[in-house]
């Protein structure tokens, strides 16, 4: 096809055509006698000269005949013809291309949209937009003949999918009637790679992104009967759409998100050894807490159970398990790995996959909002996600460490300060939140006071955005209340005032961090010494500071050199209040006596803060300071020196190398768990249990010897014990505690086994057991190895008056010996 640049359309028709042979000749004339129908250029319904291009996609009937002698009979038709069938995307990029007009129109061969229509689009191209898109979903639309309501329906579905994840904001992308800026549309065309339906969304995609203004006018349209669109068209547009997504992902980005893979499988790779037999000793007794939660859950899933509740451990009473955080947005999707591959399977794949996807986050957000410079964007997230603090939860916390969701809510709540969609976003960021709640809600609450910090600050800063943000976020973050809270009111409801909650869990006045832990190595990290560190934190898994004195230092460098950024203000501000608040209500000055009051003092009897370690804000610093060291390399990697300036952007690398260097974590070390007793693990258990009856480890389980839940999920869950590791309510007060409320005889027994002394055991004694075993439903006692055996094993024999037997690895006690066919076991 050839054209004449000095004589350019005003207007080109694009038809893509595939077997419409009975369609195709009346389409033709309808156009021609519509655009010939003006009377010249100053009456509003003159288009001006045009062109009509007819793309041929490979059809198999008369299509390419009818399209050619209409071209022979009008020189203003056009015929652009494929070999074979390749689909409509590809048809119609080959007509774009082909084409000369000012104005672009593309318009399917039945003319559901009649032509006329295209004086509305007109009109909006007029109005300064760059493309008019005719759509039936906006009010004004006339639908003259519906589709089958089926079909409707699937496409009205696939239509709501479509736009959600691609062109929000567009209410009907598929309507084959669209006009365009003539250059606009060949440039987009020129740059599209889809093929099939899924061409109309990448175009539209490729206007947004360039930012230019798109109208969508509502049009008459009739269903025609032969229609070549089919409901399974938009699934096709979906799957064409993701791979388009999927080949639009630079490589830089999937390089950091293997490197972040890569470095979450290193630190946790003494246990992929041999998950299901390797412990990390630091953890203390929460990875065999942690494997119990993410078997009950899947337990539940699998019967159908409650997920909120479970009398596994803690028999009678029970644990309320939405009171402790079981991560069901985490536990319940990984249900099938937990029983194809175990609990300690999954709970490894839980804590590798989403450090590694919180890190990729945290990068997302970086490039995001702060800067494009993938490089800079990557350290500043490995910093967010693998400093100190989050590696020193990486033993035994999932909750704090999988937090990929926090980039997406405070990249939503930015979105709400713009103002552009607030009740999209609004209701998005209630979804995101949602989602949180059911991973960890301590972690959303410091989030969240980290987010107040940084709004203050940058409303200090620049006052003249928050007064333009304040009332869109507000209603945004009123619309995500409206929507989050009837999605999780149950829950919640059955967290704080159902069975076995609590009002709140103190953690005493050390839970606070000592200034010096800021300047300090953790013991996780390459310069830290575990002397040193395990002075100055609760214990290994709440180091929850130690960014090291030479990552501070940098980060002042940091904020004094880039201050006058608003938003290196506000991260300044937000690192400092983060760190304050750390210090729990009150802090000694080191190297003094002098105590002072800290500012968690305001807050700490506040709801939900109550129960916060407060060592625990020290964490908001790490995305903060992340951030900030983005923002640091990235001026030092785009910045172009030369002489005695180079040298110092090399110099300012170098700081950052060695500020870094020794916070590097090294791999979390894992040994040999203990061996599950022959009595657990091969089921001799089940010879010595009737119905409702539980099984007794001795001492009582609690939350320093938790042994038992791996007891249990070694055995499928199959009996129930009484005491546990939880949090559950103690008192009158219901004050939060770590294990069951004491009873008589396992207090006694807990002092047996850490003292090794036997009491002198009297009738009082005898009858507070016999309530204590009668109150368990205790229907056998087992006392696996121990440094005090002895002394439990004579303590037990007192307390029911008889003799323990050695099975299977155990001593037990079986209650009913003698009762019927239940007292006939063997021993050994």
């Amino acid at each position: 096809m050839s054209t004449d640049r000095n004589n350019t359309p005003e207007l080109t028709v694009v038809i893509p055509a595939y077997n419409e042979e009975r369609r195709l000749a009346p389409t033709l004339k309808a156009i021609q006698e519509h655009l010939d129908s003006a009377d010249g250029p100053a009456d509003s319904a003159a288009h001006g000269e045009w062109e009509l291009i007819v793309v041929d996609d490979g059809s198999t009937d008369r299509t390419a005949e009818i399209a050619a002698a209409a071209s022979d009979a009008d020189p203003r038709i056009h015929l652009v013809r494929s070999e074979r069938n390749r689909g409509k995307g590809h048809a119609l990029r080959q007509g774009v291309l082909a084409s000369c007009g000012r104005r672009v129109l593309i318009t399917d061969a039945d003319l559901a949209a009649p032509i006329a229509e295209l004086d509305h689009l007109d009109k909006a191209l007029a109005d300064g937009h760059t493309a008019a898109i005719g759509s039936r979903a906006r009010p004004g639309a006339t639908i003259g003949a519906h589709q089958h309501r089926l079909r409707e329906l699937l496409g009205r579905t696939g239509n709501f999918l479509i736009r959600s994840v691609a062109v929000p904001g567009i209410r009907d992308t598929q309507c084959g009637f669209k006009l365009f800026d003539g250059d606009r549309a060949r440039e987009a065309f020129a740059a599209s790679r889809l093929r099939g339906w899924g061409i109309d969304v990448e175009i539209l995609q490729y206007f947004r992104r360039a930012g230019w203004p798109v109208a969508e006018v509502p049009v008459r349209w009739s269903h025609q009967e032969g229609s070549k669109v089919r409901p399974l068209d938009y699934v096709r547009v979906l799957a064409e759409l993701t791979a388009l997504k999927a080949r639009a992902i630079r490589r830089a980005d999937v390089l950091v998100a293997l490197l972040f893979l890569v470095l979450s499988v290193t630190l946790y790779a003494q246990r992929w050894i041999s998950p299901a037999s390797r412990y990390i000793p630091d953890s203390m007794q929460d990875q065999n807490q942690w494997e119990w939660f993410f078997a009950v859950t899947a337990d539940n899933v699998r019967h159908f159970d409650n997920p909120l509740f479970t009398t596994l451990q803690n028999f009678p009473d029970g644990v309320n398990l939405m009171a402790n955080t079981v991560m069901l947005g985490l536990s319940v999707p990984l249900a099938p790995v937990t029983w194809l591959l175990g609990p300690a399977v999954a709970l490894n794949v839980a804590m590798t996959g989403g450090l590694a996807a919180t890190a990729v986050a945290w990068y997302w957000l970086i490039v995001r909002r702060l800067t494009a410079h993938r490089g800079a964007a990557a350290v500043g997230a490995a910093l967010a996600a693998f400093a100190p603090p989050m590696i020193s939860h990486a033993t035994a916390h999932p909750n704090f460490i999988v937090l990929f969701m926090i980039p997406l809510i405070i990249d939503r709540a930015l979105r709400l300060s713009e103002g552009t969609r607030v009740v999209r976003d609004g209701v998005v960021l209630g979804l995101l939140t949602t989602y949180q709640i059911f991973l960890g809600e301590e972690p959303l609450l410091l989030a969240a006071l980290g987010m107040l910090l940084f709004a203050l600050a940058y409303a200090l800063a620049r006052r003249d955005v928050a007064r333009a943000s304040w009332r869109p976020l507000a209603r945004g973050i009123g619309i995500a209340l409206a929507v989050a809270l009837p999605l999780v009111a149950y829950p919640l409801y059955w967290q704080f005032f159902g069975p076995q909650s609590y009002k709140s869990v103190l953690h005493g006045d050390q839970a606070g961090n000592s200034p010096l832990a800021f300047i300090s190595f953790a013991e996780r990290s390459l310069a830290g010494s575990a002397d040193a560190s395990d002075a100055l934190a609760l214990n290994r898994t709440e180091q929850n500071a130690f960014y090291g004195w030479p990552l501070t230092a940098l980060a002042f460098a940091i904020v004094v050199r880039l201050w006058e950024r608003a938003v290196v203000k506000a991260l300044a501000l937000t690192v400092l209040g983060a760190a304050l608040l750390s210090l729990g209500p009150k802090f000694r000055i080191p190297l003094t006596d002098l105590v002072l009051p800290g500012p968690w003092a305001l807050i700490r009897h506040r709801p939900l803060f109550e129960s916060v370690i407060e060592g625990r804000v020290a964490m908001v610093c790490a995305p903060a300071l992340g951030m900030l060291l983005a923002l640091a390399l990235a001026r030092l990697l785009t910045r172009r020196e030369n002489g005695r300036r180079g040298a110092g952007r090399y110099a300012g690398l170098a700081a950052v190398a060695l500020a870094l260097l020794p916070i590097v974590p090294v791999p979390l070390d894992a040994v040999d768990r203990a061996e599950v007793p022959p009595f657990i693990a091969r089921g001799t258990w089940r010879t010595y249990l009737g119905p409702d009856e539980t099984l007794v480890p001795i001492p009582v389980p609690d939350a320093a010897h938790a042994e038992a839940l791996h007891w249990q999920t070694v055995a499928g869950l199959g009996f129930r014990f009484p005491g546990g590791y939880f949090n559950g309510p103690w008192g009158p007060d219901r004050v939060g505690i770590y294990g069951p409320s004491p009873r008589n005889t396992s207090t006694l027994l807990r002092r047996v086994s850490e003292s090794g002394r036997v009491p002198e055991i009297t009738p009082a004694w005898r009858e507070a057991a016999r309530v204590d075993l009668e109150f368990w439903k205790a229907g056998v006692l087992v006392l696996p190895p121990h440094p005090h055996e002895a002394a439990l094993r004579n303590t037990v024999d007192a307390l029911v008056g008889r003799r323990a037997r050695w099975v299977d690895g155990v001593w037990v006690w079986d209650l009913y010996e003698g009762g019927g066919d239940r007292g006939m076991h063997g021993g050994s």
